[in-house]
């Protein structure tokens, strides 16, 4: 037995055993102390092998005053009233876990209950005058336990879970176990005020934590390296999950957008393979990125689609119930893989998702799928990084098939040899049946049964590479999608877009071309497309902007506006629709006031005098409140009326919406201070100071601004948000990423 006395104070950050608060309504200013230990962290609050492997369990007990009052992962087994101003809460002993996973909270929170189908009590926890917004997350919480218990098949294992939504936090959820954490606009909803995608986000994240108490917390990676292990899975069973809990938010809907946020990244040479060596604290950190989190997802939809999601499912529950309370690497994963998919040859129904062509019952359909090693496919896309560029040619009825690592800029040498395992899927002029055909090959040859008008690989982006079509084959896409874009798919659509201006990217092809392909979407209606289609075209316009020389980023800017502008004409300025339309009407009418589209801006103007003329009592519909901020934020007096909401109480759900406006609009006196007092933390929370810099940043007057306050304040942000984290890589990304002269270069 080792005891050791140990003092420490609360930390000033957000991590460690830190201190937080919050105004009430009347303005009074309350602390509280909360946790934050992932990765390396626990070491700040007690003395221990802070290391994921090294598993134990904990008996806490903590002494505070009697106005507040103290949560942990477990329940409180009995309080003693030490003096009349001390108590002592003994918890009990928790299971076997990892030091990162331990939290406590002492607050003067107020809660809500419910207990699942399951009998676990699920509690949700926020500051007091903000507890009529918790109700949204309890059902959600409630409704995805049940899920997670019966989809893994494995109980869960403790008495309750507490989701708490803590003022100052600076990712967006921690997945503590049984006291699960989140900032407040991740778990606070008001149904009179909240967005859909506000909605979409609070259950995608509760969905994400709640994964976790068995990805990550029953079962745990071995070492950081493996990370991926705990954060593509929760990333991954958001969708599996939420689309059956929450079919009306049809979150399939939105799978592909990461997988080219992911490819984003994941194109550039300094990229990392998904599982890759890390050593010291700062590289711990550094592996909570794109590559863990979307490019991991993306790589297990590309396998369930593979393995069909019955033979995926019977390996997830396998591996979890093999593994519970211990440590993992990549390989213990496939193993379970292959087993289940050796046990289970017969043909199976699949649940479908992700899939909106007609699913293969089983893998009958892979071509070339003799062996099943899924270790060997899957080390291919865990163990390199990048992803692969399959460039297709058809002759006739023969279609010749090469793959190469898609790299932008200089590829390092190393990675010319790198081979994918491909699960490649393609549909054709004659058939929408989907096609299979796994390539294992530098090069490889399909042979169709018939010469066909078009064909397109990776049907619905469920793959993770990216195709380029040689000869005519672009010509061909590009006629399908100005005669008849609907018939392909969506998701179909929005990879073209993707793809496309990949390949722009590395001079495969013209720009001209890839704008020849976006001609088509005057016609496009779906939330995919028109995102992709906007994700691709405005970073090209906003570069060309800060170089303005000859007017041609007017002129982009106008052949921009000119291709949606008959949606936006379209759009109600309403919260009626499902939450597919009312996401693209907020992108939407957002995009056309940001760029001072006229129709829009005016009538935004409009709605904001009203709000002004009834002192912000007027009910603005959620979905439109970031266009007419961001107007109103540019007329004169709107920006100071807007500060002036801004600080109540009554428009915290609506914090996020206003410093975007706050930022777009103001002048340069106004845009530093904004950053200044982002700084401070009093009036803007220092939490939300990393968006606000690349908000300014995003502002044409602006940019030099938070480029300098970003180099005068490196050591402050280093020191509150650590060297390595995904707040500050998003600064330094989101401040310099519209430089492109060779002497703003030098400066980065």
């Amino acid at each position: 037995t080792l005891r050791i006395q140990y003092s420490a104070n609360l930390s000033e950050s957000f991590h460690g055993f830190y201190k937080s608060s919050y105004r009430t309504r009347d303005g009074e200013r309350r602390v509280l102390a909360a946790t934050q230990f992932e990765p390396t962290a626990a070491r700040m609050a007690f003395p221990c092998f802070d290391e994921p492997a090294f598993k134990a369990r904990f008996t806490i007990t903590i002494r505070r005053e009697p106005k507040h009052h103290a949560l942990s992962n477990m329940p409180i087994v009995k309080s003693v009233n030490i003096t009349p101003w001390l108590v002592e809460d003994h918890f009990d002993t928790t299971v076997k876990m990892s030091t990162y996973l331990v939290a406590f909270l002492v607050s003067d929170f107020k809660s809500i209950s419910r207990i699942t189908g399951h009998g676990v009590k699920i509690s949700v926890y926020t500051a007091p005058d903000k507890i009529d917004q918790a109700d949204y997350a309890l059902d959600a919480a409630v409704k995805l336990l049940d899920f997670y218990e019966d989809y893994f098949s494995i109980p869960y294992p403790l008495p309750k879970q507490d989701l708490a939504a803590i003022p100052d936090f600076q990712s967006g959820a921690m997945e503590n176990w049984g006291l699960t954490t989140y900032r407040e606009s991740a778990l606070l909803y008001d149904p009179g005020k909240s967005s859909a995608s506000s909605k979409l986000w609070i259950t995608m994240v509760v969905a994400h934590e709640l994964a976790h108490q068995w990805f990550g917390n029953l079962v745990t990676m071995e070492w950081w390296n493996d990370l991926w292990l705990n954060e593509g899975f929760a990333k991954f069973m958001e969708f599996v999950s939420v689309s059956v809990t929450h079919p009306e938010l049809k979150v399939e809907d939105y799978f592909l957008r990461r997988c080219s946020d992911a490819m984003a990244v994941d194109a550039l040479n300094s990229s990392h393979p998904i599982s890759t060596p890390v050593e010291d604290p700062a590289q711990i950190l550094e592996m909570f990125d794109n590559v863990s989190y979307e490019k991991g997802s993306c790589i297990l939809n590309m396998l369930r689609d593979y393995l069909t999601a019955d033979v995926f499912k019977a390996g997830l529950v396998q591996y979890l119930q093999k593994y519970s309370y211990q440590n993992t690497r990549n390989e213990d994963l496939w193993n379970s893989m292959t087993n289940a998919r050796g046990t289970d040859q017969n043909e199976m129904q699949s649940d479908g998702f992700c899939r909106s062509g007609q699913q293969s019952p089983s893998n009958a359909h892979w071509t070339k799928g003799e062996t099943f090693d899924v270790r060997a496919m899957m080390d291919t896309w865990t163990l390199q990084k990048g992803f692969p560029l399959v460039t297709v040619t058809v002759r006739g009825k023969n279609v010749y098939l090469r793959q190469e690592h898609y790299v932008r800029g200089a590829a390092s040498p190393s990675s010319t040899g790198y081979l994918w395992h491909i699960p490649l899927t393609y549909i054709t002029s004659k058939s929408n049946t989907v096609q299979r055909f796994l390539m294992t090959t530098k090069a490889d040859v399909i042979i169709l049964p018939e010469e066909v008008a078009w064909v397109k690989f990776n049907v619905d982006m469920s793959g993770y590479y990216i195709v380029h079509y040689e000869g005519d084959g672009w010509d061909r896409l590009i006629t399908l999608l100005k005669e008849n874009h609907t018939a392909i798919s969506g998701n179909d659509r929005a990879s073209l877009i993707n793809d496309v201006f990949q390949l722009v990217r590395t001079k495969k092809l013209s720009i001209s071309k890839a704008l020849d392909l976006t001609l088509y979407l005057k016609h496009e209606r779906q939330i995919m497309p028109v995102l992709q289609g906007m994700d691709q075209l405005i970073p090209m316009y906003r570069l060309m902007e800060r170089r303005a020389t000859d007017g041609t980023e007017k002129q982009l800017k106008e052949y921009i506006i000119n291709l949606f502008k008959d949606l936006i004409d379209e759009q109600s300025w309403s919260d009626e629709g499902s939450v597919s339309e009312l996401l693209l009407r907020q992108s939407l009418l957002l995009f056309a006031c940001v760029h001072r589209y006229q129709p829009c801006v005016d009538k935004a103007e409009g709605y904001f005098r009203e709000w002004q003329k009834s002192n912000g009592t007027l009910s603005l519909p959620a979905t439109v409140k970031t266009a007419v901020y961001v107007a109103g934020a540019q007329t004169p007096g709107g920006w100071d009326f807007l500060l002036g909401k801004y600080t109540l109480h009554s428009f915290s759900v609506d914090r996020m919406h206003m410093e975007l406006a706050l930022s777009l609009g103001g002048s340069k006196d106004r845009l530093q201070w904004l950053m200044d007092q982002g700084l401070r933390g009093d009036i803007v929370r220092t939490q939300d100071l990393p968006s606000i810099i690349v908000f300014v940043a995003k502002n044409p007057s602006g940019y030099h601004l938070a480029w300098t306050f970003l180099k005068e304040n490196w050591d402050t942000i280093v020191e509150k948000f650590e060297l390595g984290s995904s707040s500050v890589a998003s600064v330094v990304t989101g401040v310099t990423g519209r430089y492109s002269t060779r002497a703003q270069l030098a400066e980065v």
